[in-house]
């Protein structure tokens, strides 16, 4: 995808004395008390921050944080939390402003945090107004904040089309750039791993990819509808009986393709969904009336190791077991592992998936960690994201 980039801007020497808008992605979770509990996306948008400070523009910087009414700021809404940590990574004070819409002021060399962008009237339905507005206080505007890519808001979409320059921060950069690699044009074998409670959360996901994928891994509740579609039996295991239609459509659509969904030969069982529940290893024709499946069997946690060891590109959205209960966490840990000891180009997304990849502590081997839950899950299902179709737009502009 062509689109301006920041880092080229910068290149060109045409960010200096600039007005340089940062759209980040800020929103991390919070304490009782509001102290911020996991500072990930603060130091991730650091590099974008740095980039322009050192460039000698004048800063502005915002995000949302939580779910704040439109035209209603609370002290629980306040980025100064957010503030206080991104002062400490930059080793600088950062000042917060409010009621920023109507003007900011800051100098070339200064940065300044612009209080929560959900409070202003007409960000979410990216209100014209208002878009030509922010559009206004800046010569740049660098959108860095892939995990909101997916919504058309005023910070997002409206203030990139009005804006003189719209161009991709680093951070998005990389998303597009790890997508393009894993999707538009991927070394082959290209294996995804989808996995999660529901197939009807993740159908689409699994319908787009099964015309682009060489293997398709099904994981959690999802694997439990495919065994059903397999005729399998799954006991009291969570699964949707009303779609094994579905998934069986998406096995014939990959069969016709010479492509496959492995279907477990074994599974790990318990009589109840508890941390100190007992597990059996059973084989996947054996279930009982009464079992749970919560993990995929050794042996079939060996089958699709060797399969991802053999893989050009992965795509791993969801862990295939309850890995959260150690009994029952085998399967996603050699899955994590298979990963990590590949030679494929990997892209990794989704809250679960992030917790294990923390857990396993894998993350510098695994290709790309994406950002962004329901904007990695939306470029899965072969969607446009808004902010890159902008960004895009822009570009062919220039």
């Amino acid at each position: 995808m062509n689109v301006i980039r920041f880092s080229d801007l910068i290149a060109a020497g045409k960010v200096a004395g600039q007005r340089v808008f940062i759209r980040a992605d800020l929103n991390v979770p919070q304490d009782d008390a509001g102290n911020i509990t996991e500072d990930t996306r603060i130091r991730a948008s650091i590099p974008c921050i740095e980039q322009a400070l050192k460039a000698g523009a004048a800063v502005m910087v915002t995000s949302h944080l939580g779910r704040p009414t439109e035209g209603e700021f609370k002290p629980a809404d306040s980025l100064a939390p957010v503030a206080k940590r991104m002062g400490e990574l930059l080793g600088r004070e950062v000042k917060v402003v409010a009621n920023w819409v109507d003007g900011v002021s800051v100098a070339a060399g200064e940065l300044v945090l612009l209080e929560n962008c959900r409070v202003n009237k007409g960000e979410k339905k990216n209100d014209e107004a208002l878009a030509k507005k922010l559009a206004a206080l800046c010569d740049i505007f660098v959108n860095d904040a892939f995990g909101t890519a997916h919504r058309a808001e005023g910070t997002t979409y409206g203030i990139a089309q009005f804006a003189k320059i719209a161009c991709a921060g680093p951070l998005l950069a990389a998303e597009i750039d790890a997508i393009t690699q894993a999707l538009a044009t991927p070394k082959r074998p290209l294996v995804a791993i989808v996995a999660g409670s529901k197939v009807s959360t993740k159908l689409t996901i699994l319908k787009a990819l099964s015309d682009k994928v060489d293997g398709l891994i099904v994981g959690g509740g999802i694997a439990n509808t495919f065994m059903l579609a397999a005729g399998l039996k799954i006991g009291k295991s969570l699964a949707e009986p009303d779609l094994v239609a579905e998934a069986r459509a998406v096995i014939d659509a990959m069969k016709a393709r010479g492509a496959a969904v492995p279907i477990p030969v074994d599974v790990v069982v318990a009589k109840r969904f508890a941390a100190d529940a007992e597990a059996t290893v059973k084989a996947a024709a054996d279930v009982a009336d009464d079992d749970l499946i919560l993990d995929i069997g050794p042996q079939t946690a060996a089958m699709l190791a060797e399969q991802l060891k053999a893989a050009g590109t992965i795509v791993w959205n969801g862990p295939v077991g309850v890995f959260e209960f150690d009994a029952f966490a085998h399967g996603t840990e050699t899955i994590a592992r298979a990963i990590a000891a590949s030679s494929a180009f990997s892209i990794a997304g989704g809250g679960d998936t992030l917790a294990a990849i923390a857990k396993y502590g894998i993350e510098k081997d695994v290709g790309y960690i994406s950002t962004g839950g329901g904007a990695f899950l939306e470029i899965l299902e072969g969607k446009t994201l808004p902010a890159f179709e902008v960004l895009g737009k822009r570009a062919q502009e220039a």
